[in-house]
């Protein structure tokens, strides 16, 4: 298409973008395209290795982190990234960022609705949702080998004290999440 093909002022949206583009854009692209390939590169290497996670809900006092792709040395104390298995209001799949209170080998008890990693508290799971619909209580026991129990500070926080999230296999770890703020 040539320029002389474009005709600048004839009043529909199309045209006028193919003027921008031509006129603008690919001589801009053309005169800083070591910068735009260098932060296309750069975005995808990032991609390649880590990824941004965003808690929408006040259950963390952190709601913007960065998920290490597969890094999965994972300690007690924490932040990890997990899929979702599915249930309750969340589709399966979507990610979630919790802290790791519970390893394998931990000890996870209760007593009525309070629970207990090795016998210190973490927190009283409460009877019903927002929606006044039961919530059954997470797992009790030793925790298994590949498995944690996470854990986050709000009252209405979707952790393993409800069998909903229970204890998270490693093989639904997406990887290691690094709070930012």
């Amino acid at each position: 298409m040539t320029k002389a093909a474009i005709t600048p002022g004839a009043g529909n949206l199309w045209n006028r973008w193919l003027v921008y583009w031509h006129t603008e854009m690919i001589p801009h692209l053309r005169r800083n395209w070591l910068f735009w390939g260098g932060l296309m590169g750069a975005i995808l290497l990032f991609n390649a290795f880590f990824t941004l996670a965003i808690t929408v809900t006040e259950s963390l006092p952190y709601r913007v982190f960065v998920v290490i792709k597969g890094d999965l040395n994972i300690k007690r104390g924490d932040y990890i990234a997990w899929r979702w298995a599915g249930g309750g209001p969340y589709k399966a799949g979507l990610s979630f960022v919790k802290q790791v209170r519970g390893i394998a080998g931990d000890t996870v008890t209760s007593e009525g609705r309070d629970f207990f990693v090795n016998g210190e508290y973490m927190s009283t799971a409460k009877p019903r949702t927002r929606t006044a619909e039961p919530l059954a209580l997470g797992p009790t026991g030793v925790i298994p080998a590949n498995h944690f129990y996470v854990y986050a500070p709000h009252k209405d926080s979707l952790d393993s004290r409800f069998a909903l999230t229970g204890w998270i296999p490693l093989e639904r770890v997406s990887g290691r999440a690094i709070p930012l703020f």
